[in-house]
């Protein structure tokens, strides 16, 4: 017996039932979303490469017993590459720190609604940091997965109900957008940056109407990879859009930042328009 058409999930996977996935990826996040009572979300973006200090240490520590009486010129590079890494995880404690402190600040604001929920694309490094931070602060937190042909699997810290998986990287991002009133931007590659471009784009252009905040976080990395002053000299963009991104070095320095913010732009009762269903330019579900 021929299966009714919602039920044919060959016809779903088609070319011709891509509408149909898409529109799925927009309703079903958005009923879950309703469900848990998510009023508005801080997204975290940073790397996946990025691991715990407990992680580094341990790796670091079998690398070194590994390489023990091997040849000094072949074991540079491979404990170059590890005490970088402990290096790195850094970012990783500071994201789960500064997670924890907003959630711990925001369970406290007697709302209704769920505010300002730590928000990651779900995978490991600094998202897996900062669901972990939100998690021990007692908060509910999100994380937006994307499916790959490789790596990135769910971590563990994310909230029942609220571990969300993405076929299209479009819809993924709009569910970044949508809900967000800050994002925290950790060092990262080039879906870092493209994700955080994004946001700026739509700001610049007056496409998201409501105020919202992102901060640079880990001024040794984006000193050096990030020097937007010549886009200004050169005419590409103007003063007032250098003025989009602020920068914070410590998990407290970004939690007054937000907090300020957050406080300023977002604990105000909500317009009409911010009442409205969402998308790019609107707030809340």
């Amino acid at each position: 017996m021929q299966p009714l058409a919602y039920l044919d999930y060959e016809f779903l996977d088609s070319e011709d039932g891509r509408p149909l996935r898409i529109l799925a990826e927009y309703l079903e996040p958005l009923s879950r979303f309703r469900a848990q009572n998510i009023q508005d979300t801080v997204v975290f973006f940073g790397s996946a490469r990025i691991h715990s200090r407990e992680h580094a240490t341990q790796a670091l520590a079998r690398l070194m017993q590994r390489l023990a009486g091997a040849d000094a010129a072949q074991s540079d590079a491979p404990v170059a590459q590890g005490r970088k890494a402990l290096e790195w995880s850094r970012y990783y404690e500071e994201a789960r720190e500064l997670a924890k402190l907003l959630t711990e600040w925001s369970v406290t604001l007697g709302s209704p609604h769920h505010r300002f929920v730590v928000t990651s694309g779900g995978g490991p490094g600094i998202m897996e940091a900062a669901n972990r931070g939100a998690k021990e602060a007692g908060g509910k937190t999100v994380g937006l997965n994307i499916k790959l042909p490789f790596e990135q699997g769910p971590n563990r810290y994310i909230t029942d109900g609220l571990h969300f998986e993405f076929r299209y990287f479009f819809m993924r991002k709009f569910w970044f957008a949508s809900l967000a009133k800050a994002l925290v931007v950790f060092p990262g590659g080039f879906g870092t940056l493209d994700e955080m471009f994004e946001i700026l784009t739509l700001m610049q252009t007056d496409k998201l109407a409501k105020q919202i905040q992102i901060i640079l976080y880990g001024a040794e990395y984006w000193n050096r990879i990030l020097d937007l002053e010549p886009l200004l000299e050169w005419g590409a963009i103007d003063s007032h859009d250098l003025r989009l991104l602020q920068r914070a070095n410590t998990p407290q320095e970004a939690f007054e930042l937000l907090k300020a913010h957050l406080t300023t732009h977002h604990l105000e009762p909500a317009t009409p328009q911010e009442m409205k269903a969402p998308g790019i330019a609107k707030s809340r579900p």
